[in-house]
């Protein structure tokens, strides 16, 4: 079995990057709002996990440079979906908060993308879900290192 240099299962990390790539995929598809991108809604997940936040904040939480994000702040204000508030500490800054329609989007994206997922969980057997289940905390921690 191969390894890489720490130790790590080639074979086993390039069959989980395939089925998660994969799977991530197909759950894109799942959307509620075509006229939204991938990153406008991961900003908006961004901030329901996470509470309001500059738009610095954001740019490091979803990994791009702040001028990037301060235009999809601004499509996403212009759609409705974000306002921008005065700093409390720092009037120089602006801090983002999503607003009721982005909220009720979310859970409407959430619950077709949950319904999807259950749909394809149904064909899996006991032992089969009892192992994804376990696994979903660790998918979790990857996501976050």
């Amino acid at each position: 079995m191969p390894e890489l240099s720490n130790g790590v299962d080639v074979d086993a990390v390039n069959a989980l990057r395939s089925a998660v790539m994969r799977l991530s995929r197909r759950l894109k598809h799942q959307r509620v709002d075509e006229s939204l991108s991938p990153t406008e809604m991961s900003v908006l997940g961004t901030l329901a996990r996470c509470g309001r936040a500059t738009p610095g904040e954001l740019a490091r939480k979803e990994h791009v440079q702040p001028p990037s994000m301060t235009r999809i702040v601004a499509m996403l204000e212009a759609k409705g979906l974000v306002r921008l508030e005065a700093h409390p500490d720092d009037r120089r800054q602006k801090v983002v908060t999503q607003t009721e329609q982005a909220e009720a989007m979310l859970e409407e994206s959430r619950r077709k993308r949950n319904a999807w997922l259950a749909e394809l969980a149904s064909g899996l057997d006991e032992d089969e879900w009892a192992k994804l289940r376990d696994a979903a905390p660790v998918l979790e921690k990857l996501a976050q290192l």
